[in-house]
């Protein structure tokens, strides 16, 4: 009660406390219990929150209007380009030429290792069920080959290809939380990657082998494990590796590049002018398609019609999650405009409480309740967006990864994952807990228990 004092509490503070509390039991009751589609479920608790919280209709209107706008506008386009590389990265052979080469030359012990840098690597451009679809059969050939356990390879591909998911950008989830809080995409990568890094190798070979001796029998399906990876036309060309690694780094390599500029260059600096321009995201991801168009489609031998249709199939299965990284910034944006954001922002000063600490703890309890790691991370942005406000550019991409280490909390039932990866792995629920939502739990703990001395480290 004194730190509600202090910070000058109010019965219309209470109200929009209670419309947010409402608007998020909605979110979750919509889509677990009605099983209606988060995109529906997110304008639907928008527009609760709005008249609950007092708003004028049109100005609810206008608001959640003017956030998917601004979120689509900065978001959408960057998260179908990244698809556009990934899948480019997928129909060249590309990525089969990143798991061969790696793999091939990796020993029985390093095996591991090698499984959970793969899915690192894929996993930069390409979505987390797409990379899953891609490396399952890998996974399971090799696991049948080298006669090791299959937790003990699958668990480091699944942390390779989650942790990338949650922290670095091109990805939805760290883009759309950058977008909300406004934080510098180029910082947010680099420190994506430092805390993904370490975070991979906890959850990934180290965990792994922890999760082959909780379930130490797992055998995939017979039908989902193949052959050999080799295609039946050995005359098929493929991109070369270091052409394929190039192409996939490339982006990186620019935004990180703008983000060392801007700490370390003067504004009038003309490399930096140049930094800022190649570095920024919309530039970086069209180079790595242009590029890849050459590097990936064009050594594999596309033809322009094949080039066409490979760039246009990657479009469709990501209008979904662009329609749910929309809806969720017109959720940030009406929860920003009720005034939600700035009696958070009270509470969390007057209680000293960190704001690192808060984004993933919000994110962690809407991760629980929704299953959906995206509807995690785009609500939990809009929650604790006011407090970005006031950060510097590092803290704001350190509150950007908090906020996606709280969305990868403890996969389960209500997770698409939870059964993508049971069906695959041939596991039954309660083996998929010991192995996925327990990885996925890792993840989560030991990125925040990286980011939040960053955090002090870095103020």
């Amino acid at each position: 009660m004194n730190t509600l004092a202090a910070a000058g509490w109010t019965g219309t503070d209470t109200r929009l406390i209670g419309a947010t509390l409402l608007a998020i039991a909605l979110i979750v009751v919509l889509i677990t219990k009605l099983k209606l589609h988060p995109f529906l479920a997110l304008i639907l608790s928008s527009g609760v929150l709005g008249l609950v919280a007092g708003m004028p209709v049109d100005t609810l209107i206008e608001s959640f209007t003017d956030g998917v706008g601004s979120t689509v506008a900065s978001v959408g386009v960057l998260i179908a380009l990244g698809a556009m590389l990934g899948k480019l990265l997928a129909d060249s052979g590309g990525a089969e030429q990143i798991v061969d080469t790696i793999i091939s030359r990796s020993g029985r012990r390093t095996l591991p290792w090698a499984m959970a840098l793969v899915a690192a690597l894929i996993g930069l451009p390409m979505f987390f069920e797409i990379g899953l679809v891609m490396l399952i059969p890998v996974v399971l050939l090799v696991s049948r080959r080298s006669g090791q356990p299959l937790m003990l390879l699958g668990i480091p591909a699944l942390a390779g290809l989650s942790v990338l998911h949650g922290l670095v950008p091109p990805h939805p989830g760290p883009l759309a939380a950058a977008g909300a809080l406004n934080a510098n995409v180029g910082i947010t990568l680099a420190l994506g990657v430092l805390v993904a890094i370490p975070t991979v190798i906890i959850a990934g070979p180290l965990f792994g082998r922890l999760a082959a001796r909780l379930v130490p029998d797992a055998v995939a399906p017979a039908h989902l494990v193949p052959e050999s990876t080799e295609e039946a036309d050995p005359d098929r060309r493929q991109p070369s590796f270091v052409a394929t690694l190039s192409t996939v780094l490339l982006p990186v390599v620019l935004m990180m590049g703008k983000a060392l500029a801007d700490i370390l260059l003067a504004e009038e600096n003309h490399l930096r002018r140049v930094l800022d321009f190649v570095g920024a995201p919309l530039v970086a991801l069209l180079a790595a398609v242009i590029v890849g168009m050459f590097t990936l489609g064009k050594a594999a031998g596309f033809t322009r019609d094949k080039m066409s249709d490979t760039l246009s199939a990657s479009l469709p299965p990501i209008a979904g999650i662009l329609l749910i990284v929309g809806a969720g910034g017109g959720f940030k944006q009406t929860l920003v405009d009720a005034g939600v954001g700035d009696v958070i922002t009270r509470l969390a000063t007057g209680a000293n409480f960190s704001p690192l600490l808060l984004g993933w703890l919000v994110a962690v309890a809407i991760r629980l309740a929704t299953g959906s790691a995206t509807v995690a991370t785009v609500s939990a942005a809009g929650i604790v967006a006011p407090l970005a406000a006031t950060m510097d550019p590092t803290q704001g991409a350190l509150l950007v990864l908090a906020i996606g280490a709280g969305s990868l909390f403890f996969s389960h039932v209500n997770d698409a994952g939870f059964w993508l990866v049971k069906e695959y792995f041939g596991l039954s629920v309660g083996q998929t807990f010991k192995t996925w939502s327990l990885m996925e739990t890792v993840i989560s703990v030991v990125a925040i228990a990286f980011i939040l001395p960053l955090g002090a480290l870095l103020s």
